[in-house]
This record gives C-alpha cells, sequence and structure tokens, in this order.
C-alpha cells in the first residue's frame, strides 16, 4: 500500500483537522465527536442540518459543511457508522428552536447510530427529525442495508434542504423537500478496481484485468454481478439504463444528470462518461437542465463512477441554484 497515511488510526482525525485548517473562521472542529461545524451554527432562526456516515466518502460529507450546505457532519472511521454518542453530542451542540434535522444514508449501522442518537438528544429537549437517503438502484439489499443504499444521490438532498433551511423554511418544511428530492433521485455506479482501506492495507475485493462491478456500492459491497469490461459508452449505455427506467425518467422530463468519480477516476474519464450520458439523454427526449461532473461521494481510491439523475421541476431547481459555500466547492 502506498498512501499518505502516519498512523492509520489517526487517519480520520488528521484529514478533519486539515480540512478545519484550511477554512479558518469558517468551521469549527470538535475533536471529541469527529465533528466539523459551522462557526456560525447553531443559528436561532434556522433548522440546523446534520449528516453522519462513515469517512472515506470525502467530499461528503464533512467538506460539504457550509451555508447553505450542512451545518455539521460527524463521521465515524473509514466505512464505519459514527458511534451513537457522536450524533447525540452533535445534535446537542447543534440545536435550535427551528429543530435538527439528521440526515442518514440508508446503512444499518448508520441508522441505528442515528436512532439511538436522536432518542437521547430528544430526552434531553432537543427537537429532531431523521430523513432517510436510499438513492440506488443496484440491489434492494447489501451486506450494509436493508433497503436500498444511499449513495451520491445524497448530495441532491443536501444541496435542497440546506437551501430550504438557510431560506427560513420550518422543520417539517425542509423534511418536506429533501422527502421529494429523494424521491426522485436515483444513482446506479460501476468499480473498475476495489478500493485499500488504510487500516486493511490491502484492496477489498479482486477484479481482473477485464472484469469490472457492476452497481458497487461506496464501500465495495457486492452490486448486481461482476462483469466483462466493456468500453466507456457501453458502460454509461448500461448505468443509464438501470437507472432511467427505475423511476422511470420519460420523455419530456427535465433533469439533473451527475457523474461521480469513486476517487481514483481521472476527471477527464468522467466528462467522457457525461458526454455518453447527455447524448443518450436527448435521444429519450430526456433534458439535462443541470450539470455536475465531479467527485461528490467517493469510495477512497476506488477507480469507478457512478451515475445520478433528478427530476427537475421549478422548486427543486431553484433550490439546487441557491447560493451555497463549502469547504469543497463541488456545485
Amino acid at each position: 500500500m502506498k498512501k499518505f497515511v502516519n498512523d492509520p488510526k489517526n487517519y480520520v482525525a488528521e484529514m478533519l483537522e486539515g480540512v478545519a485548517l484550511a477554512n479558518p473562521g469558517a468551521l469549527r472542529y470538535v475533536p471529541a465527536y469527529n465533528l466539523i461545524m459551522r462557526s456560525d451554527a447553531p443559528n436561532d432562526n434556522k433548522v440546523s442540518i446534520v449528516q453522519g456516515s462513515g469517512s472515506g466518502h470525502e467530499p461528503a460529507h464533512v467538506m460539504e459543511v457550509g451555508k447553505g450546505m450542512l451545518d455539521a457532519a460527524c463521521p465515524g472511521d473509514v466505512f464505519a457508522a459514527p458511534p451513537m454518542d457522536y450524533v447525540y453530542e452533535t445534535a446537542k451542540l447543534l440545536s435550535s428552536p427551528k429543530g435538527v434535522l439528521l440526515l442518514v444514508n440508508n446503512y444499518t449501522g448508520d441508522r441505528m447510530a442515528f436512532d439511538m442518537g436522536k432518542e437521547m438528544a430528544e430526552a434531553d429537549g432537543v427537537r429532531a427529525e431523521i430523513l432517510t437517503v436510499n438513492d440506488d438502484v443496484a440491489v434492494q439489499d447489501s451486506t450494509y442495508t436493508v433497503g436500498r443504499r444511499g449513495v451520491a444521490g445524497n448530495f441532491f438532498v443536501i444541496k435542497a434542504v440546506g437551501a430550504a433551511a438557510e431560506q427560513g423554511a420550518e422543520l417539517d418544511e425542509v423534511i418536506r423537500v429533501g422527502k421529494k428530492v429523494n424521491d426522485v433521485t436515483r444513482t446506479m455506479g460501476v468499480a473498475l478496481t476495489a478500493c485499500t482501506p488504510p487500516a486493511k492495507g490491502s484492496p477489498l475485493f479482486e477484479l481482473g484485468a477485464d472484469e469490472m462491478e457492476f452497481g458497487v456500492g461506496i464501500h465495495g459491497e457486492p452490486g448486481r454481478e461482476r462483469r466483462k469490461l466493456k468500453d466507456a459508452d457501453a458502460i454509461v449505455d448500461d448505468l443509464l439504463e438501470a437507472v432511467v427506467t427505475d423511476l422511470p425518467y420519460d420523455r419530456g422530463d427535465r433533469v439533473a444528470l451527475m457523474i461521480n468519480g469513486l476517487g481514483g477516476t481521472p476527471l477527464s474519464e468522467l466528462y467522457i462518461l457525461f458526454r455518453r450520458a447527455h447524448q443518450r439523454l436527448a435521444d429519450r427526449g430526456i433534458t439535462v437542465g443541470r450539470s455536475y461532473v465531479n467527485e461528490y461521494c467517493t469510495s477512497l481510491d476506488m477507480a469507478g463512477a457512478s451515475l445520478t439523475l433528478v427530476r427537475l421541476d421549478d422548486e427543486i431547481e431553484g433550490l439546487l441554484a441557491a447560493p451555497a459555500e463549502a469547504a469543497v466547492r463541488v456545485f
């Protein structure tokens, strides 16, 4: 393993410290809870938006903390849900009269930690609600989850609820917006190589030189099937077919299209994928209204990509276009 790592046990802490140091005045780091939060949070006049999940998916979620996005993120170790007490203490620190919205990607460990953290915070008088993100169409259930996984589509939920909260919406309204976006968002991913967690020091799985994992999860979970490697256009065609037919998206729809890198894919290759997806959507009579090409939700150093579609209407498009700031400006 060749990585820029000191002691793997300090991997997350050193990364979080670096994020805070790179954003002086904007972000606050609370080491006891792996917590990155806005320096001006909580705000009595807005709902606080909190995300957690494991580390290793950066820029999700600690680098999406900022105005119009998350108010705080409290990740666990690499690919591990945050401990329940991280969620509990974060909810207390971010408590606002307008409430706290806890965003949870649909993984068993995350749901358990956030459910328990929410209950404990409520016992202390914190008003908190949970919204679960489950945009992955690859599999219904996996090693880590019951139901569909939450993957790169979580970015759109964060952006929409963050904008609504910044505009002063009440907690029930922020939840309505988040559910609305989640319900029209679908994602499918593919891996060309496995990722290597620092503490493990070797790849999570093996792929042959002519193989790819179709429908892979962001923790390296198995997808729909292991397939023979195809060229870029053919891979996009397969991803798009899985995503478009799931909702389904129909002729006349206007969508946001995201091509998300999983950590080890050159940006140039992501644009090659975007080119084909844009062409094929046009062939289906679907208009790309907003475009996103970058790394939004990664899997450490995995070579791979995911494709996400969001069906747009005036409300969703307005929220996605609203001003926002974060440690990594990928919007």
